[in-house]
């Protein structure tokens, strides 16, 4: 079938910036640090687009959007979705708490003119893990008619959401915070080259894993991403990075929450260092989050270094003990703090920067 003569549907994919104190919003000629919500969902919809979910008839046309780095352009958007007969959905990604004023303030406008919204991420999902009700905002948001989506997006998830906008027959809550996907063989995330050209340099980013093994009351992970081990493979790893190398990207960012708690963490490091060493792979570099304690695992910074880790975000959050007791944060042990920076600065010679 000619493209001629296909069913558009749009999918805007829009990761949103917030507010400064003066009310501007905030953005930046290039930023740094890309989303990494922003290319799971585009690697998803774009996979959904390559099986013909919605039929052999109908045509995807995915935009996406980091507003860190760019003006979302609704008055586009909106003529987009007139033209089209109004086929589609807008998808707000990665919403954090600080984000959600200026989302609303960009759905009001697509509510407006009857285009179907949706709005997921951080804040969402963990109003609703953790609070016995709906916050007010995110009353508003369904008293508008916007969608919201709880949880994961993997394993036909977001298949399902896109298949009832695709009928006009969205839900106002989509909720799979109690249905954790599992993240082997799914479909990679995906640097779109629109966002890629507008960051600093060009840096890519995935989780190769979710989950957090520790209980920090004020971590939103363990209750929207839990406490179990969740991975992907090593085959899964060396294929997005072998992807990402043919669009010049060779430096990313791990956004696992806790890379040193990831269970498959080590055969990452192996597989990367077999590329590196054996697979002419030796510019591939990355930056990476781990918790204070990461330098006692066995051989846990020899093998990042050698898989060319250059940069460690250190989760301290406070030197003091009553305070780190308070929030539960038991595993940060500031008597073990000296010996930590002591052994990643013994990593230098593999030129491993350090962040806290």
């Amino acid at each position: 079938m000619s493209n001629s003569t296909k069913t558009k549907f749009f999918v805007e994919l829009i990761k949103p910036s917030h507010y400064d104190d003066d009310g501007y919003v905030i953005q930046w000629r290039r930023s740094w640090i890309p989303s990494n919500t922003l290319v799971c969902i585009y690697g998803l919809t774009q996979d959904a687009a390559e099986q013909n979910t919605l039929g052999s008839d109908v045509e995807f046309d995915i935009n996406a959007y980091d507003e860190m780095n760019i003006v979302i352009p609704v008055a586009d958007i909106i003529r987009r979705f007139k033209d089209g007969g109004g086929n589609g959905v807008v998808l707000f990604v990665g919403v954090q708490s600080n984000q959600f004023p200026r989302t609303m303030d960009i759905a009001r406008k697509l509510r407006d003119e009857h285009i179907q919204v949706a709005i997921g991420g951080f804040h969402t999902s963990g109003c609703i893990a953790m609070l016995p009700q709906l916050p007010e905002e995110l009353k508003e948001a369904t008293e508008a008619g916007i969608t919201l989506f709880a949880g994961e997006a993997e394993e036909g998830k977001l298949i399902n959401l896109l298949k009832d906008a695709y009928q006009r027959k969205m839900k106002p809550l989509y909720n799979f915070l109690g249905d954790l996907p599992g993240l082997e063989g799914q479909p990679m995330p995906i640097m779109p080259t629109s966002v890629a050209k507008r960051l600093v340099s060009k840096i890519g980013c995935f989780d190769a894993g979710r989950e957090c093994s520790f209980l920090c009351s004020f971590c939103t992970v363990i209750n929207v991403q839990g406490r179990k081990s969740r991975y992907r493979n090593p085959d899964d790893i060396e294929k997005l990075i072998r992807s990402n190398l043919s669009n010049d990207i060779n430096d990313f960012f791990l956004t696992d929450d806790n890379f040193a708690r990831n269970k498959n963490g080590e055969a990452v490091f192996d597989r990367l260092i077999d590329l590196r060493e054996n697979h002419g792979f030796k510019h591939v570099k990355f930056t990476m989050q781990i918790d204070s304690l990461a330098h006692k695992i066995k051989n846990f910074v020899s093998k990042a270094a050698s898989a060319g880790c250059r940069r460690v975000f250190i989760g301290l959050e406070s030197i003091n003990p009553e305070n780190l007791e308070a929030v539960n944060k038991r595993q940060n042990k500031i008597t073990e703090y000296r010996k930590m920076f002591q052994t990643w600065r013994n990593a230098s010679h593999s030129s491993i920067l350090w962040n806290h």
